[in-house]
């Protein structure tokens, strides 16, 4: 059977069984949780060993597998799946960089109600950055699951030694074989360059187009796993789409390209989704939360939120010193940190923030991820490469200090499995954009970010116009559609992004289920932080349950709800999760959980 003319170069099959599964590359719940898993030999890690570590930091990335948080007791699972995978590098027309396909093929598929799950990465992750929701939902219940990393992943290319990933995740140099993602061969310099941010596509723009090439790529591949049951259709094969986050917002987008109806149903998860004129984009709000919300968060009603307070109970020194250079640069007026802080957290809730947003994001402030996403953003939006890009930022090796070295062998060796897609991390630092004089050395850089939003100019433009291209168009009325995202979400928060994209749905004629979650926030693996699991609940499995529910109208004949009531769960406190807590509607099917 033929790949789909999009499909450049090999499609890579393996099989996993005996100990090296589809859901866990036979890890289980006890290994998905513990250790990162070994690799003999550091400098040279095998396929296999990559696999299994890109799995194990996929499902860390995203599922609370905390001795608390009750996955494999209260909810999800983690079973041996055997099976196998089909992996390639499939093109959008005019791209410049590939985004990668998998179709994971469970032994026990269902050949009598046949179901084909499409998903997209989270965040900018690697090609399993979905596994935890999509691949543990359908894989058990005997669906086929095509995964795309929708244009970003973890494919990055160091410079200093002209080596980017292979289709097995293995390290190789230029030209001895088709690579994830590889800058202009004339670009200069020793910094490490990244698929989502150096492109010089705008992935974010076509992550549809992504989904619904997964999904075409899946059906293809069942061709090829089951040749005496082909062809496997949209007509005679249910095709799932599921995602959260990013991913989320790629399912949304892919419902509303789908002209050709492939899609049965869809049910994103605190999706990163943007309608024309309504809400706010991502780079606009989090430019903006990058500057005020380190001197909004010293504001004393959030004394008592995680990660707002020294574990003194005083506000970090850096965000009093965000508070004193907002009223150096004449943007706040106190001259005193509570003051400055109170008109930094009314300037924020005067765009759209609630506290209960602000409150959440003090983990995503902490961590300084404001910075992070929307340094990687804005180089996409302007397809910048890695030695342009802007406000003079730059990728390169970091030691543990945070100091600028070369670039680690064994860390790049296994930054496939390893990093996130957007640095820093897994060796990989992010440097410039900083005035280390400062007593405040980020600000100028976060200010610099938010001026290519604000200003006017001709050579910002592409920025905006980036953004404008992200926008979804509205999916076909009839779409089972179901968006679940939690009300604490303070990295995606709800008012920018799902209740807008729900407003907007209705109002042309749509039925979208709307499920806001409270307690819920943006990362569930944040949840084994002490004191952050404490007050929030994981949205994991509601996302299950949507899919629960959407899997017993196609199959089942349970009619489509035209609303459903919203849970009203209460977080766990100290004690473990129980499920009674998750205030979870009775189970719709009998399918394994």
């Amino acid at each position: 059977m033929h790949a789909p003319d999009f499909v450049r170069g090999e499609v890579r099959e393996t099989e996993h069984r005996q100990g090296d599964d589809l859901l866990s590359a036979g890890l289980g719940l006890d290994g998905l949780a513990g250790a990162p898993s070994p690799i003999a030999h550091a400098l040279h890690p095998t396929p296999a060993e990559l696999r299994r570590r890109a799995i194990q930091a996929s499902w860390k990335g995203i599922a609370d597998l905390g001795p608390l948080g009750g996955y494999g007791r209260v909810y999800g699972g983690v079973p041996d799946v055997p099976g196998r995978e089909y992996q390639a590098f499939a093109w959008i027309p005019e791209a410049h960089a590939p985004h990668r396909v998998l179709l994971q093929v469970p032994d026990n598929f269902d050949r009598a109600r046949r179901c084909l799950v499409v998903t997209a990465s989270s965040g900018s992750r690697g090609i399993y950055g979905a596994i935890a929701l999509a691949g543990a939902w359908g894989l058990p219940r005997g669906c086929a699951v095509a995964y795309t990393d929708k244009g970003a992943g973890s494919g990055y290319f160091d410079l200093s030694d002209d080596s980017g990933v292979a289709l097995d995740g293995t390290r190789a140099k230029r030209g001895s074989t088709t690579l994830e993602f590889e800058p202009a061969a004339d670009t200069g310099g020793t910094n490490v360059a990244v698929k989502h941010a150096h492109s010089g596509d705008n992935p974010e723009a076509d992550w549809g187009r992504h989904v619904l090439q997964a999904a075409q790529f899946g059906l293809a591949m069942l061709d090829r796993a089951f040749p005496d049951q082909a062809p496997f259709t949209a007509q005679n094969t249910r095709i799932i789409a599921t995602g959260l986050s990013n991913g989320g917002g790629a399912v949304l987008q892919a419902a509303g390209l789908d002209d050709g109806h492939l899609l049965a149903g869809v049910v994103a998860l605190e999706p990163n989704v943007r309608v024309p004129d309504q809400g706010r984009a991502l780079f606009d709000y989090a430019t903006d939360a990058s500057i005020w919300l380190p001197c909004a968060l010293a504001d004393a009603r959030f004394h008592a939120t995680p990660m707002a307070r020294t574990p003194q109970g005083d506000v970090p020194p850096r965000w009093a010193q965000r508070c004193h250079q907002l009223q150096e640069r004449n943007l706040v007026s106190g001259t005193r940190v509570a003051a400055q802080a109170a008109e930094a957290h009314e300037h924020l809730r005067a765009s759209g923030w609630t506290d209960e947003a602000m409150a959440t994001a003090a983990s995503t402030t902490s961590l300084d991820l404001w910075r992070a996403i929307t340094v990687a953003y804005a180089s996409a939006y302007m397809r910048r490469g890695p030695d342009d890009m802007p406000c003079g930022f730059r990728y390169g090796g970091v030691s543990d200090a945070g100091i600028s070295i070369p670039v680690d062998g064994a860390a790049r060796a296994s930054w496939w499995a390893d990093a996130s897609g957007i640095p820093p991390g897994s060796g990989v630092g992010l440097f410039g954009g900083a005035d280390r004089h400062s007593a405040d050395p980020t600000l100028p850089g976060v200010l610099c970010l938010r001026s290519l939003w604000e200003d006017t100019e001709a050579s910002t433009q592409p920025l905006r116009d980036s953004v404008a291209a992200t926008a979804v168009k509205p999916p076909r009325p009839s779409l089972p559609l179901w968006v679940v995202h939690g009300a604490s979400d303070g990295l995606l928060p709800t008012s920018f992004t799902s209740e807008p994209y729900v407003t907007w749905l209705r109002s042309k004629g749509g039925h979208p289920l709307y499920w806001k979650v409270p307690y819920a926030q943006h990362f569930d693996a944040f949840l084994t932080i002490p004191g952050f699991g404490d007050q929030h609940v994981p949205l994991l499995p509601y996302g299950y349950a949507a899919l629960d529910r959407l899997w017993s109208h196609i199959y089942e004949g349970a009619s489509w709800p035209a609303l459903v009531p919203t849970p009203s769960p209460r977080p766990r406190g100290s004690s473990a999760l129980a499920r009674e807590a998750l205030d979870l509607p009775p189970a719709w099917t009998q399918a394994p959980r």
